[in-house]
């Protein structure tokens, strides 16, 4: 009995995970938890309520008798015998010395232009000008010349003395007092009993040579304050039972902080008010999107796995978000405080723009930017730089046209965070300097690690829920893709016709508002099944005989039309998207072989003996525009290069009368192009074809003019002078 029961709710439970329904609500119930705890979990348990600084707003009383060591207490004295601790310096001996013998050196000189009476005033003074390492006044250089011995003595053992004083004091001269020692000098010069000039001469030597000759130790230092922070004992406090913490009003200090640490009573119940706000939001958040896509993209909303794909890059960008946020520099204070400028928002809107739709991602960056204000406690500025990077990487990644366009668009989102950073600083009335640092190194991170992110993920994305993308089609665009390269080889026929179809194709996408990129790799890789047999098609046959003229019509139809079988086998063989298999196995749809038909009849001289059916292709029809086009540049391109004379009239009228047959052939019925459609794919195919097949000028034929000017010259030597002078 237990064992049928057990059975039956396991064949329940198999029945009910199978359900489409099942799956997604589940997968909607884990992205709804994942991401209200990232929003909330700033609000869980271990996080202190009250800090330093705040208001109680209760009475706090100890719950127990505890003894325990006060750190906060225990650093507070530590840090006071530290600062008791003075700074340490090294004393040179040899400064004082040096000093004077340059100061005497300077002296001496001087004494010794004095005493050369037999050289005139201006060389002396030249002479004096050179000598000093300092500039003085004319009129100065003038009396110091004159000759003063003893004055110059005085000057010499003052000035000497002064230094000496200072130096060889008990404090010394250290770096940090060297201005004031030296104002105090220069004081003490002023007062002694020299006239203007030598007082001139013994200020601007205690300036130029007057150095410090104490120099601070840090080492030593630091080695002194440690110690006497290690001599300061742990501070042991007793907090008895029922004594008053904190009482309700209280603006609580680090002592009562240290205390209620102690206790455990720092540690918050669970906020069920928080909690359930926020998963109220997150479910006004996803109902929000997907309304959106009820609405605006019913593709996306009804494909499970393209809803899977957005949940999953949500949660990944703010998992990354959650980290980034939590980064904390004890160094940098300030510039820690603002990690949430790095936050790498593009990065989602950028996935989603290139896996499924830039309108998606734009209002998918917006809500992940309201989510980042409430993971940042409420800042306005990280949640508005986020949508301006994101929203700029959804724009600069929605037309991909080359691979070069997933780095730019890092740069481009660097460039507009740097600028949103920049505003929002000025608006906080930040520093100078903290706005131009947090502008560069946030803004320019954001946007090189959104690009990192996208270009990292990408692919496993594409492989895991099998999308496409603009990334993958211009991978596959390249001529040294191993298909490509194949039918260049062993094809190139086929390669030629594949690439003028290219063109053709994209350009009436672009001209009808299809995905011209996936239209012209599809055109490339449509006739890949002809590498099985290269030489049974026209374009590949160089000067040899067509082997079609020796089998039937009906082997030659069955021969044509299995490259289309082929192609997609070797489309699966090589991997290609899905999205290019269909379109090489729609490319012909169930168009008729008419050459071959046509033949058939006349080998069979009675309509009624040829099935039809046996001469076209198996089909599918095109069921999307881009399959559709490929379809119809693949004919037009075939049926204007077989024109002989490619008149414009002409080439026109084979196009439209191609796309006309299709439409009347049946074979546009599963598509969803309109007759404007129609005529403005025509019109886009003959811009092209204009310039493929345009008209030359023909050359004359260059044999016959020259033997005409042989003969012209001839007949004029035979005639006598004078004739050809009056002509």
């Amino acid at each position: 009995m237990l064992a049928t029961l057990k059975g039956k709710v396991a064949a329940f439970l198999t029945f009910l995970f199978q359900q489409r329904q099942t799956r997604r609500m589940l997968a909607a119930l884990l992205f709804f938890a994942v991401i209200t705890t990232l929003i909330s979990i700033e609000f869980m348990p271990n996080r202190v309520n009250l800090k330093v600084g705040q208001v109680s707003p209760e009475n706090i009383r100890a719950p127990r008798t505890i003894t325990f060591e006060d750190k906060v207490k225990t650093e507070e004295l530590r840090r006071e015998a530290a600062a008791r601790v003075e700074d340490q310096y090294d004393f040179d001996p040899g400064v004082s010395p040096a000093v004077q013998r340059d100061i005497s050196a300077v002296i001496a000189g001087i004494s010794e232009v004095q005493a050369d009476s037999e050289a005139g005033r201006d060389a002396r003074v030249a002479r004096l000008r050179q000598l000093l390492p300092f500039s003085l006044p004319e009129e100065t250089l003038g009396v110091l010349i004159q000759p003063s011995p003893r004055t110059l003595q005085q000057l010499e053992q003052s000035v000497n003395g002064l230094i000496a004083q200072a130096l060889e004091g008990k404090e010394g001269v250290t770096p940090e007092n060297l201005e004031a020692v030296r104002n105090s000098l220069l004081e003490k010069m002023d007062q002694l009993p020299f006239n203007k000039a030598y007082q001139e001469l013994g200020r601007n030597l205690i300036k130029t040579y007057l150095r410090p000759n104490k120099f601070f130790n840090p080492e030593r230092t630091r080695l002194l304050k440690e110690a006497a922070m290690a001599a300061v004992p742990p501070q042991q406090v007793t907090i008895w039972k029922d004594e008053m913490i904190v009482r309700v009003g209280d603006v609580v200090k680090a002592e009562q902080m240290a205390k209620l640490e102690a206790l455990g009573l720092t540690q918050a119940p669970i906020p069920w008010r928080v909690l359930i706000g926020n998963g109220l939001l997150v479910v006004l958040l996803m109902a929000v999107v997907l309304f959106y896509l009820f609405q605006q993209n019913k593709e996306i909303f009804r494909n499970a796995g393209h809803l899977y794909l957005i949940g999953i890059i949500v949660i990944v960008v703010m998992i990354v978000a959650k980290g980034i946020i939590a980064i904390d520099i004890t160094q940098w204070p300030e510039l820690s405080a603002l990690f949430g400028y790095m936050v790498p928002m593009a990065a989602a809107g950028m996935l989603i723009a290139i896996l499924l739709d830039s309108r998606l991602a734009v209002l998918i960056v917006a809500v992940m930017s309201f989510l980042l204000m409430l993971m940042t406690d409420g800042q306005l500025r990280f949640g508005v730089v986020g949508l301006v990077g994101g929203i700029t990487g959804v724009y600069t990644v929605s037309r991909l046209s080359q691979r070069g366009d997933l780095a730019r668009a890092g740069v481009y989102t660097s460039l507009a965070n740097i600028t949103a950073i920049m505003i929002m600083e000025l608006i906080q009335t930040s520093s100078a300097s903290l706005i131009i640092a947090s502008a560069v190194i946030f803004g320019v991170g954001n946007g090189f690690l959104s690009a990192i992110l996208t270009i990292g993920l990408l692919p496993y994305l594409e492989s895991t829920f099998k999308i496409t993308s603009s990334v993958r089609l211009l991978e596959l665009s390249h001529p040294g893709s191993p298909l490509l390269k194949r039918l260049l080889t062993e094809a190139p026929g086929t390669y030629h016709h594949s690439i003028v179809v290219g063109n053709l194709a994209e350009a009436a996408a672009e001209a009808i508002g299809a995905e011209s990129l996936l239209t012209r790799v599809g055109a490339y890789y449509h006739d890949i099944g002809k590498l099985k047999r290269p030489y049974f098609f026209i374009e590949n046959q160089l000067n040899q005989d067509n082997p079609h003229d020796k089998i039937a019509p009906t082997l030659s139809t069955l021969i044509l039309t299995s490259h289309v079988k082929d192609g997609v086998e070797l489309a699966k063989e090589y991997k290609l998207p899905p999205i290019i298999i269909d379109i090489i196995e729609q490319h012909h749809g169930s168009s008729l072989c008419t050459f071959f038909y046509l033949k058939a009849l006349e080998n069979g001289q009675n309509e009624g003996a040829v099935n039809e059916e046996e001469f076209r292709y198996e089909g599918p029809k095109p069921k999307t525009k881009e399959a559709a086009l490929v379809m119809l540049a693949d004919s037009v391109e075939a049926g204007v290069r077989s024109l002989q004379n490619r008149t414009p009239g002409r080439v026109e009228g084979m196009v439209r009368k191609i796309i006309k047959d299709k439409l009347m052939d049946g074979q546009l019925d599963e598509c969803d192009l309109t007759f404007k459609d129609l005529d403005t794919i025509a019109s886009a195919f003959l811009q092209v074809l204009s310039g493929i097949f345009h008209a030359r000028i023909e050359y004359p034929d260059l044999s016959k003019e020259i033997e005409r000017r042989k003969t012209k010259g001839a007949g004029l030597r035979k005639q006598p002078a004078r004739s050809v002078i009056r002509r």
